[in-house]
């Protein structure tokens, strides 16, 4: 994106933060890091990090997505950013992110007046030299979709290549409908004709189907598509929906297909995780 657009969506979240309204009153700091915060004119995406507190509503809605398989900081994640694209937070991630050795800025600090952060957002000047940083945590099996991976996702595979658990395929999913006509009807009736998750599923199920896998044992986002199966061989997620998960599959030693980008015409991509033993 333009460095523009990316000053625009700061600047918008910080309108945001000063309104407070739940549960953007639960953020204690934010800063932010990266190619923007570096000068760069054409970052990715802007870098965000988030420290916040938790009250009795948030605990409570975060358990609840947590047992529905939903991500725990949608709520956060829209308060900050409206219904724009463009920023990657990272939460509870200060002291982590600073170990590894990233450089964090801070654009405010509860107690703080807003302004104070407007100024420090505006002390991020352009650096025509600065360019985007390397991405870190990148495999060979990343390049090309590492925008499509976001940053815990690309720690979690390579800490688990790295050690040798896992095998990391990337795939292009042809467009296809399984074979299996009960699996048909599960996917037709979890989602209208429009959704690009029904396209990502039936695809992903082909391919699967096509490998040889049997159907009965996979579980297509969150529901299994046989209810009487007993042992599940591959986790099939559609858009990161369920990466918090995914560490739970794999220590069982089940496979897990990540379609990345479900959308209703685009190429879709997707990795193939799998035991490195087979």
């Amino acid at each position: 994106m333009k460095r523009e657009r990316g000053t625009r969506l700061l600047t918008d979240m910080i309108d945001r933060l000063e309104v407070g309204q739940w549960p953007l009153g639960l953020v204690d700091e934010v800063y932010v890091f990266g190619s923007y915060a570096r000068g760069a004119l054409e970052p990715k995406d802007i870098d965000v990090v988030v420290e916040h507190s938790t009250d009795k509503r948030w605990l409570s809605e975060s358990l609840h997505a947590s047992c529905c398989g939903k991500d725990s900081y949608t709520s956060m994640k829209q308060g900050l950013r409206g219904n724009t694209r463009g920023i990657s937070f990272q939460f509870r991630s200060r002291d982590s992110l600073t170990a590894e050795g990233f450089t964090l800025t801070l654009l405010w600090r509860r107690g703080e007046p807003f302004d104070v952060a407007r100024q420090r957002l505006a002390a991020l000047t352009p650096d025509p030299a600065a360019g985007s940083a390397p991405r870190d945590h990148m495999l060979p099996a990343f390049a090309g979709i590492e925008d499509l991976l976001p940053r815990p996702a690309r720690i979690e595979l390579h800490t688990r290549y790295t050690v040798g658990e896992i095998a990391v395929t990337p795939l292009i999913l042809d467009d296809g409908r399984p074979g299996d006509r009960s699996v048909i009807r599960h996917i037709e009736r979890r989602w209208i004709d429009t959704s690009p998750l029904r396209r990502a599923a039936l695809t992903a199920a082909a391919f699967l189907e096509g490998r040889g896998s049997d159907l009965s044992t996979v579980t297509l986002h969150g529901k299994g598509l046989d209810h009487a199966v007993a042992e599940g061989t591959c986790f099939v997620d559609l858009g990161w929906h369920y990466f918090q998960f995914m560490p739970r599959y794999l220590d069982c030693g089940q496979a897990w297909l990540e379609v990345l980008n479900p959308h209703p015409t685009k190429t879709l991509h997707a990795l193939l995780v799998e035991p490195a033993d087979g």
